[in-house]
């Protein structure tokens, strides 16, 4: 098991992993996903020479677990729903919909705060490396590439330091390309393979992004 001092030496990790192909290309920007993933990408960015952005999105957190994501809802209004797992929780479907109204607000809010009025980076045409910390039942993730794929990227790259089989299946099918140095059975919580996994503020993200 690789067990990471970081989230910075994870993305030193993945920039290694992918500098041979994307290192100094102007046709390729660095995605991250709010608010760990942010962190994640922004020194791959560093090390690749690529200007970086983000793709953001809210998780919808399942009732009583909120750190567990029956769906994700994206900047481009999109909403992905993991019916297999509403189903298999028995959750209403009233939750569902107020679950999904919250956190288009949270994301609405979250977008003003960490662009402060900067337009998104074009992505039409480009190489898109997508980036978070760690993918578990991959629905964030799965809804940061739909909505990825809506603004025509040429490619679009998965980076992620770990990553369950089952988020690992998931995403295969929605991008062109993973780099995950660690895919696992039976995960559990994403920050079991950092060695520090602190709490990520907006002021951080605000920071990495603002160059």
């Amino acid at each position: 098991m690789i067990r990471f001092r970081d989230r910075a030496e994870a993305g030193q990790r993945l920039a290694e992993a992918l500098a041979a192909e994307y290192s100094g290309r102007e046709d390729v920007l660095v995605l991250g996903l709010p608010r760990g993933g942010i962190v994640v990408a922004a020194e791959i960015s560093c090390r690749l020479g690529v200007p970086l952005d983000m793709v953001a999105v809210r998780k919808l957190g399942a009732p009583m677990q909120p750190e567990l994501a029956i769906g994700a809802v994206s900047e481009g209004g999109k909403v992905l729903l993991d019916r297999d797992l509403i189903e298999r929780l028995r959750v209403p479907e009233e939750y569902v919909e107020s679950e999904v109204k919250r956190q288009r607000r949270i994301l609405a809010e979250r977008l003003r705060l960490y662009r402060g009025g900067r337009e998104p980076v074009p992505v039409e045409g480009m190489v898109c490396i997508l980036v978070d910390d760690g993918l578990a039942t991959g629905s964030t993730a799965a809804a940061a590439a739909a909505s990825l794929r809506e603004r025509n990227p040429r490619k679009i790259v998965f980076a992620v330091p770990v990553a369950s089989d089952q988020g690992y299946l998931r995403l295969r099918g929605m991008v062109d390309e993973i780099v995950c140095p660690q895919v696992v059975q039976d995960m559990g919580a994403v920050g079991y393979y950092y060695e520090r996994f602190d709490p990520v503020e907006d002021e951080e993200v605000m920071e990495l992004l603002s160059g």
